[in-house]
């Protein structure tokens, strides 16, 4: 099948298991300020309802429960996608949710809106077919050994440490821009940037150090 060819593509290779962590912190920062908004009970935007965008956010905000069902459903696929033996469940939950929302930006005047949730839908099919061993069999009942014999990739403990930092100071950032700001907001940017960086600049050095090695063995 041409999926396990492209699952068998990204799963041999080391940086496509940073790039789909750093994919799942991204979307989960997308989905989890927003989500808490609407679960406090909030408005997502103030825009008037003289407009069809603000007329339609403040319709559905003034539905009282299915508003808060919209946003726990959106908490529980970030949560979901950032706890590792859930991923796959949270890209699924993930799926729909974002797919629902693309199709109404791109039917209302959204503006630039539809290239973030086109994004964020593009990304999470990359998240599905990533774990695509986890939903073939719903597909095709014809097995294949090799799936069996793919490389699985573990994260340090210095890059996860890293990868921390960047996903709880990008979820602060959001949070704060959605909530209210919280203590030290101005400088969880920061923090949240260097944490990512130095969980990418230690998997590019390490690879780069174990790339010399292998050469200087061989000659």
């Amino acid at each position: 099948m041409f999926l396990d060819a492209v699952y068998f593509w990204l799963r041999e290779r080391p940086f496509f298991h940073r790039f789909t962590w750093m994919t799942r912190i991204l979307l989960s920062v997308g989905f989890l300020p927003t989500g808490l908004v609407k679960v406090l009970g909030h408005r997502f935007t103030n825009m008037g309802t003289e407009t069809p965008v603000g007329a339609f956010f403040e319709a559905m905000y003034q539905t009282g429960f299915y508003w808060k069902f919209l946003g726990l459903s959106q908490m529980i696929a970030a949560l979901l996608l950032i706890i590792p033996r859930t991923t796959h469940l949270g890209a699924a939950v993930f799926l729909p949710i974002i797919l629902n929302i693309f199709v109404i930006t791109i039917s209302m005047d959204f503006a630039g809106t539809p290239f973030v949730t086109g994004s964020m839908l593009l990304a999470v099919s990359y998240l599905l077919i990533y774990d695509w061993n986890r939903f073939r069999s719903l597909f095709t009942a014809a097995n294949n050994p090799h799936l069996e014999a793919i490389p699985r990739f573990h994260l340090d403990r210095w890059e996860f440490a890293g990868f921390l930092v960047f996903a709880l100071g990008m979820i602060g950032v959001f949070t704060g821009a959605r909530v209210g700001q919280i203590p030290g907001y101005i400088f969880l940017p920061v923090i949240s940037v260097l944490g990512g960086l130095f969980a990418a600049g230690r998997f590019f050095v390490c690879s780069y150090l174990k790339q010399k090695q292998r050469g200087s063995n061989a000659s």
